[in-house]
């Protein structure tokens, strides 16, 4: 027999400081604050003066607490309103709104690193609404799942780097590094240092690239 969900499970009642709501919003503000480890049953019972073991009749186990988390922060990526009629700007738009998100919650590529979250209500909602961002380039569904997939893959590989670029910017001021680069051993790399090439792109330029290619192959010629 298939494994109920959390969103399957009854909610237990309510009680003053207690409920699957309220150990959410507390668990997504510790993880946001100090990271996912501050993520644990006796903490967050501890910030909401309850006992530990009162949380376990509102969430069975820390895995369905991450689930719930995550879906609850998967709203945010939602863009609001009707999506543009026009297939770049629509699936643009998504792909700001997913890399805001990861930018205010960073530990979430953490959690994801960990495991799949399952996929709630809002994971549905954004599941959908990216694909319907493309209805305008004509393709089938498949293909369109592709896309999306790899404007994903872009858009959190480039988070990665923007959220550890401060530390790779500074490791080229290290004495070694300069008498690597001293060396002619790197000429390449060195030119673009001495050029002040940024090793980090924009993130518009980047996905205007990606789109451009997309839509050569699906679309016709970008103008």
């Amino acid at each position: 027999m298939a494994e109920n969900s959390v969103w399957d499970r009854p909610r237990a009642g309510r009680r003053p400081k207690l409920s699957r709501e309220a150990i959410v919003e507390t668990a997504i503000r510790l993880a946001d604050a100090e990271g996912l480890d501050a993520v644990t049953i006796r903490r967050i019972a501890s910030e909401l003066g309850v006992r530990p073991m009162s949380l376990y009749t509102h969430v069975e186990r820390k895995e369905d607490l991450f689930d719930l988390m995550f879906d609850e922060l998967s709203g945010e990526i939602l863009v609001e309103g009707e999506l543009a009629a026009d297939w770049r700007e629509a699936i643009t738009s998504v792909a700001r709104r997913e890399r805001e998100f990861l930018l205010n919650h960073p530990w979430v590529i953490e959690l994801v690193g960990r495991r799949q979250p399952k996929i709630g209500p809002n994971g549905l909602r954004h599941g959908e609404q990216s694909l319907a961002a493309l209805t305008g380039l004509g393709v089938d569904i498949a293909t369109a799942g592709k896309i999306v997939t790899a404007v994903d893959h872009y858009m959190t590989g480039y988070v990665v780097r923007e959220q550890t670029q401060t530390a790779q910017e500074g490791a080229l001021d290290q004495p070694y590094v300069q008498e690597l680069l001293a060396s002619g051993e790197f000429p390449t790399l060195k030119r673009a240092i001495d050029a002040g090439v940024a090793p980090r792109e924009s993130f518009e330029e980047g996905l205007k690239w990606l789109l451009d290619g997309i839509e050569r192959e699906f679309g016709g010629d970008p103008e």
